[in-house]
């Protein structure tokens, strides 16, 4: 997890989940600054920018915690970039928001195509997305909700994210998610009997 990469680092130790750290917050820093920000002062794009990273990071980081069972990643990306794909989650003022909202459609729908056909062969367990995969996908969706104009929606995402990051470090998804019926339920769905 987070806790032993980073306590590696601190004595010294660069790990190969430093080395992804540092690349998906690097990818993450290049796609905050692609999307932009609506704030007109300093300190205002710098916070976006600043909040935008954490929130793709994440979404990315997070995807790839998901992503221990077949179909478990894609099936959450696609419960979350299904209503963006429909709904736009921009602010109050339809006019200066139409381009961002059309961002984030367009964003969120190229992404539940995508894992919408990545999904029929990983829950029939032909491919399997991996670390590569589930990092895009969640970096994607992480962009997708970046792109709206709705701070609030922007924050409180980032906060639900990092708050799971955390608790995975915790305790394992793949303990929590059985102990679940209604998490068990979606979790098992179509995948292939054992």
């Amino acid at each position: 997890g987070l806790k032993g990469h980073l306590g590696a680092l601190a004595h010294g130790q660069v790990t190969t989940g430093v080395i992804k750290i540092a690349g998906i917050g690097a990818s993450a820093l290049a796609a905050s600054a692609l999307v932009g920000s609506k704030a007109t002062s300093v300190g205002g794009k710098v916070a976006d920018l600043a909040l935008n990273t954490v929130l793709i990071a994440g979404t990315a980081n997070l995807a790839n915690l998901l992503d221990l069972r077949p179909g478990r990643a894609l099936k959450a990306t696609v419960l979350v970039a299904t209503p963006l794909s429909y709904f736009s989650c921009a602010a109050a003022k339809p006019e200066a928001s139409a381009s961002a909202a059309s961002a984030q459609r367009l964003l969120a729908s190229g992404l539940n195509a995508a894992a919408i056909t990545a999904l029929v062969e990983d829950l029939q367990e032909t491919t399997m997305l991996g670390d590569t995969g589930a990092n895009a996908a969640g970096a994607l969706l992480g962009t997708s909700l970046a792109a709206s104009d709705s701070w609030k929606l922007r924050l409180g995402t980032t906060l639900c994210v990092v708050g799971l990051i955390l608790a995975s470090e915790k305790g394992s998804f793949s303990k929590v998610i059985p102990a679940n019926p209604a998490l068990n339920w979606l979790d098992q769905l179509w995948r292939r009997p054992l």
